[in-house]
């Protein structure tokens, strides 16, 4: 990887981890559905005036929308709202890498191998320290309900990720490599209906119309940056990047996720983990290193 390639890798790293103390921010004054909604909202315009629609069945892009847009960020959102904290949120978030593997399992029919089943094992443990033990006196444990719905978050980016790679070999039995900015576009169009359908069954018409208007800087800017710097730059970036190297050179590069956040978020946030806390991250990520390495590639006998 090229050292210009390099920097772009780590940069979309940092925006991402990013990601989580920018929303941790923006829920102090807009509620958690409306939040995602208008993040969908500004990712989709008016990027669809100028981006072709994806060559595509319309049942991709709306599985994708409905998975990644509305599954994933509701659960996220509110998971944040009712006590999550951004950087244990970065982290737990990362096991939709096990998730997509048992989803690629059932729906893909691709065997699990016993380096995965290890890195799955790794990372419950890592779990039962962030979730399953009280903190010392002063820092709360992690609420059970929002660790729960992180989970599930983690859960819908799986079925995203099988939806995307179905949605690729549809495009490529077409001779057509897949236009991820075209369909990360058109499925930001989805979840905005059905999150501002939440919205309105948590809070009064009258008091999101209230927090809609009343929006300080900080909502504003939490706002445009998931929309634009987290979604529409770092999504078509981060696929350049998987187009133009092996995704081994790259997936690597998503563990930096969860490490910046949780810097963000203690510098930031002023956020304080426990000892366990911290230790039960750094064996989930422990976890993903184990199903994300596979070792030095060996070498081919020559006769």
């Amino acid at each position: 990887m090229d050292k210009k390639d390099l920097a772009l890798a780590f940069l979309i790293a940092t925006i991402w981890g990013g990601n989580f103390i920018v929303i941790k921010l923006g829920l102090n004054d807009v509620p958690p559905m409306l939040l995602a909604a208008l993040r969908y909202i500004f990712t989709a315009l008016p990027a669809v005036a100028f981006i072709r629609p994806p060559r595509l069945e319309w049942r991709y892009t709306v599985a994708y929308g409905l998975t990644i847009g509305f599954g994933q960020f509701s659960c996220l959102f509110y998971a944040m709202a009712i006590g999550m904290p951004a950087g244990l949120s970065s982290i737990i978030l990362q096991t939709q890498a096990f998730f997509t593997i048992f989803f690629a399992a059932i729906f893909l029919e691709e065997g699990l191998q016993a380096r995965q089943m290890i890195g799955l094992a790794t990372a419950l443990l890592g779990l039962f320290f962030i979730g399953g033990i009280k903190g010392p006196s002063g820092i709360p444990p992690v609420p059970f309900g929002a660790l729960l719905l992180t989970l599930a978050a983690a859960a819908f980016w799986g079925l995203s990720n099988i939806v995307v790679r179905s949605a690729a070999k549809r495009a490529a039995s077409r001779g057509e490599p897949l236009n991820t900015l075209s369909l990360v576009t058109w499925s930001s169009l989805v979840p905005p209906l059905p999150l501002l359908g939440l919205a309105l069954l948590m809070d009064t018409p009258h008091q999101l119309l209230s927090a809609t208007g009343g929006m300080n800087r900080i909502s504003i800017f939490a706002i445009i940056y998931l929309a634009y710097l987290g979604t529409i730059f770092g999504s078509s970036r981060w696929s350049g990047l998987l187009a133009k190297y092996p995704a081994g050179k790259v997936a690597p590069f998503s563990l930096l996720v969860p490490l910046t956040s949780l810097v963000l978020a203690r510098i930031i946030l002023k956020e304080e983990l426990s000892f366990l806390q911290y230790l039960g991250s750094l064996i989930v990520l422990l976890g993903l290193c184990v199903i994300n390495f596979n070792g030095p590639p060996k070498r081919r006998k020559t006769t």
